[in-house]
């Protein structure tokens, strides 16, 4: 992890200081970009474990596949936060943020700043997709394998695109209607979970039974993951975990704790629910009522306890079919992704 967070750091570096030739515009993108990739680097620790796991030895074969999963996640994350109309992450600024305090203080009109930060939103983002390919075919791997990796994120973007658009267009339906579980294995489990177990396995060589049993472990760990951040953004709390438990709310997310949370209320409760739900000028004591509405019920307690289901899921998987130290590592990640914040 070390060589990769090199590896991260080096590239993101040298794309600022190239992009500098060209325009101050385009360095200060890049720099804006450079400066939301990082944090605990799940994704890259969970391709780095299968491939160490599985028998691969050479870090400088899995290093830059690890920094691309990160790079594309960074990418997930600038276009998500865009859609969701979000300007902080993880406690800070983002790209469309850091565009916006720029352009503020200049006097720009807010029509303009509008545009301004949707296109920075848009191009960072895109610029992030095209490194994560960048760096794949810079790692000195077997030109196989590394052709199979590149089709991996291909189908991977892709997966998650139609899983965002799920998640957009949900916003069109009812929050009784919509499959947030399908959602989560489409936007979050197939990059987040999958996806980095299947490509150290590639990598590593190993057979194809062993990469179906870690897609399998990484389906339901990223659906457990899933459905915690969900309850965080509504039960969390901010200084822990950075994110917002108003902003889900007034977006009115379709997540599976408001469907269940519709499906289980009185017909108090729902009211409650629509006063709330989605206003754009939610308050906390809005917020406090949806979340009492949330725990009468029941569905904070259904949610946790499918939360839990699928996480032991994950588990019986990681030990029953991945060798000892790589199912024991696995064991723990999904320990410690489902009692987050609890």
């Amino acid at each position: 992890m070390t060589q990769t967070a090199s590896v991260l750091r080096t590239f993101l570096d040298g794309r600022v200081r190239a992009a500098s030739i060209r325009s101050d515009d385009a360095a200060r993108l890049w720099a804006d970009l450079a400066d939301g990739v990082g944090g605990k680097l799940m994704r890259p620790r969970l391709a780095v474990a299968a491939y160490l796991g599985l028998g691969g030895r050479d870090d400088a074969v899995i290093a830059p596949v690890a920094a691309a999963i990160e790079v594309l996640h960074t990418a997930m994350l600038v276009h998500d936060d865009l859609l969701d109309h979000d300007e902080v992450r993880r406690g800070r600024p983002n790209v469309a943020g850091a565009t916006r305090a720029r352009l503020e203080g200049r006097g720009v009109a807010e029509r303009v700043v509008g545009d301004q930060v949707l296109a920075a939103g848009l191009l960072a983002g895109d610029l992030a997709i095209a490194s994560a390919f960048s760096l794949v075919v810079s790692a000195p791997a077997e030109r196989e394998a590394l052709l199979r990796v590149v089709g991996l994120l291909a189908e991977g973007i892709e997966t998650t695109v139609v899983g965002e658009l799920l998640d957009v267009t949900a916003a069109l339906s009812s929050p009784r209607d919509v499959d947030a579980l399908a959602v989560a294995e489409l936007k979050t489990a197939a990059y987040s979970g999958s996806l980095p177990l299947v490509v150290g396995a590639i990598l590593a060589g190993a057979a194809e039974a062993r990469i179906a049993q870690l897609a399998a472990v990484g389906s339901a760990l990223g659906v457990a993951f899933q459905l915690t951040d969900d309850e965080l953004g509504v039960f969390g709390d901010p200084a822990v975990t950075g994110k917002s438990v108003v902003s889900d709310l007034r977006e009115g997310k379709r997540t599976e704790l408001l469907r269940r949370a519709y499906a289980m209320a009185d017909e108090a409760g729902c009211a409650v629910l629509d006063a709330h739900v989605g206003r754009a000028d939610l308050d906390e004591p809005g917020a406090a009522a949806v979340r009492a509405v949330m725990v009468s019920s029941g569905a904070l307690d259904t949610v946790r306890e499918l939360t839990r289901t699928t996480g032991l899921q994950a588990r019986g998987l990681a030990l029953a079919g991945v060798p000892g130290p790589l199912g024991d590592y696995l064991v723990g990640v999904v320990d410690d992704l489902v009692g987050r914040g609890h």
